[in-house]
């Protein structure tokens, strides 16, 4: 009886992608899941609330002279509208990216992905990338969109002219916040094999950061510790960046300098964490 199949070997007939390019498959894959799940679209939706908020804000500011007044739009009210989107980024954080890592964890995945011809940074970009995607779809993207609308309710230039830092304002503050939420979250979504563990610890290292520096700020009598408070020093940064007055006691430098190095222990928690098997290509 002749053989169903022939098995003998053969050559790989195949497309040979280049190492360096996984990172775009793992990214589009996480994309693709979160915005199949009905309760994300939901969550992104409410995030967008207050946009319309604003751009119907700036429409009855520029279309109904007697609204001018108490509706005027001016570099603070972009500001505003950054610091407000705070708590779509916070819940947004934890619903997208407390499981991008601690899932591949608990189902042993991390072996299969780096086993393969995979770097290590590519599987770490792509992850980040997934979340930090749809938190500047909550803070970039909108802040470009009003930045936009304004021009074009006004019809003219002249508020842009007066206000040209806002473009990298708006920009750079948003990167801000991305850049910090990504990197700390992906870093905790690393040690453990469970998402609502990794939820917790987020949402621990928010609050109590914010606590201690309550407590502190009381017994001391001065926000010089705002340092202590994740939020704060964001806070601090990002008003500096869009040329406000800093709110704490504690010099801005102080607070980058914080933000730089969680972002640096974060890649560093990364960097031991995430290891499968290595492969010589």
């Amino acid at each position: 009886m002749s053989p169903i199949h022939d098995q003998s070997y053969r050559r790989y007939q195949g497309d040979r992608h280049p190492v360096g390019h996984a990172w775009r498959v793992i990214a589009q894959d996480g994309i693709r899941q979160m915005l199949a799940k009905r309760a994300f679209l939901a969550l992104l939706l409410f995030a967008w609330i207050p946009v319309i908020v604003r751009l119907v804000q700036m429409y009855f500011a520029t279309a109904v002279p007697q609204a001018s007044g108490f509706l005027a739009i001016n570099a603070d009210t972009f500001r505003d509208f950054l610091e407000q989107q705070s708590v779509f980024v916070f819940f947004m954080t934890v619903y997208v990216g407390a499981g991008l890592i601690a899932n591949d964890r608990r189902a042993n995945a991390l072996q299969i992905y780096l086993a393969k011809p995979m770097l290590r940074a590519e599987y770490i970009g792509g992850k980040l990338l997934v979340l930090a995607t749809f938190l500047l779809c909550v803070t970039l993207v909108p802040g470009w969109l009003l930045l936009l609308m304004q021009m074009a309710f006004a019809g003219n230039l002249d508020f842009i002219k007066a206000n040209l830092f806002l473009i990298p304002a708006v920009t750079l503050g948003s990167l801000v916040i991305v850049t910090v939420s990504s990197f700390t979250m992906l870093a905790l979504s690393s040690l453990s094999k469970s998402s609502r563990f990794v939820a917790i610890m987020y949402t621990g290292a928010i609050f109590f950061s914010a606590a201690l520096y309550g407590a502190l700020s009381s017994i001391f009598g001065s926000t010089r510790v705002a340092w202590v408070s994740i939020g704060a020093n964001l806070e601090q940064v990002i008003d500096v960046i869009f040329r406000k007055a800093p709110r704490y006691e504690v010099p801005t430098v102080i607070c980058v300098m914080v933000l730089l190095a969680l972002v640096v222990v974060s890649i560093s928690v990364l960097e031991r964490r995430v290891r499968g098997v290595e492969v010589v290509s």
